[in-house]
């Protein structure tokens, strides 16, 4: 199959995927395949995928109707060098290709038609609707209003939490993973995306502006509520420690063969400064 892709289109579409990051999610899909014996070869296209549905929502939350972002990773937002049009239509060939990566790794015999069905299938349900477009949109819909933990755990749930969680689920199901392996992945995926989160809330208040990339201080002047917010910083730093013992306790006790990476991930992500 032939793909005739307009040159600015394409331009742009790379220029926010390989505009550096962490890579997080797609080092989870491939760290969760490790863990269970599986192979980087049949891991990879699931990494591949989240990373486009990562940058995607990224691409679409700079724009001025969003967040208004004027940097991402050190440099000038998407919109900011293609501008609006192109910087929406980046993020949709992004998020289509996305899925396109995983259903060809099935056709192609690198995951086995259950596994690439299985990964197609939760990429819709945790990167749409009902997952992180849910938590964008709650984001949106209740940026002053939120009062609650409950609220607040709900948009970081969807909004952050479900990507890592299918990253999780992803490299399972390329690696064989029995049912019990799968709840346990999710389990340290929820945990791990909350404290994920809570410490990117700590570090817009506290971070060096240099290493993040990107201004400090955003989510108070967008008077958005955080947990700093609405349960103080020092129980904040407190939440992001319990929670990373409680997603390493989800993958201890030998459910997932070899966990140690997955562990040392979680350890790091706890001390990271950006």
């Amino acid at each position: 199959m032939h793909w005739d892709v307009p040159a600015k289109l394409r331009e742009s579409m790379q220029y926010s995927l390989m505009a550096g990051g962490k890579r997080l999610r797609p080092v989870f899909v491939l760290l969760a395949a490790e863990a269970l014996g599986g192979t980087e070869r049949a891991a990879m296209p699931a990494a591949c995928a989240i990373e486009m549905i990562h940058t995607y929502s990224l691409v679409h939350d700079d724009l001025p109707a969003m967040d208004n972002d004027d940097y991402r990773r050190g440099k000038p937002t998407n919109h900011k060098i293609y501008g609006e049009a192109m910087a929406i239509l980046a993020g949709d060939g992004l998020l289509t290709h996305a899925f396109h990566v995983v259903s060809d790794a099935g056709r192609q015999g690198l995951l086995s038609p259950e596994s690439a069905i299985a990964i197609v299938a939760e990429l819709s349900q945790l990167a749409g609707a009902s997952g992180m477009v849910g938590g964008q949109a709650a984001d949106v819909l209740g940026e002053q209003g939120i009062t609650s933990r409950e609220e607040l755990d709900y948009i970081h749930r969807h909004k952050t939490g479900d990507l890592i969680v299918f990253s999780l689920r992803a490299g399972g199901w390329a690696a064989g993973a029995t049912e019990a392996q799968l709840e346990a992945l999710t389990r340290f995926g929820y945990a791990i995306g909350l404290a994920f989160q809570i410490q990117d809330d700590i570090l817009d208040v506290e971070g060096d502006e240099q290493k993040l990339g990107k201004a400090v201080n955003s989510d108070e002047k967008q008077q958005k509520v955080t947990y700093p917010f609405l349960i103080g910083m020092a129980a904040s730093k407190q939440k992001v420690r319990d929670l990373t013992e409680d997603a390493k306790a989800a993958i201890a006790g030998g459910v997932i063969p070899h966990p140690e990476s997955l562990m040392a991930l979680a350890d790091y992500l706890v001390k990271r400064d950006h």
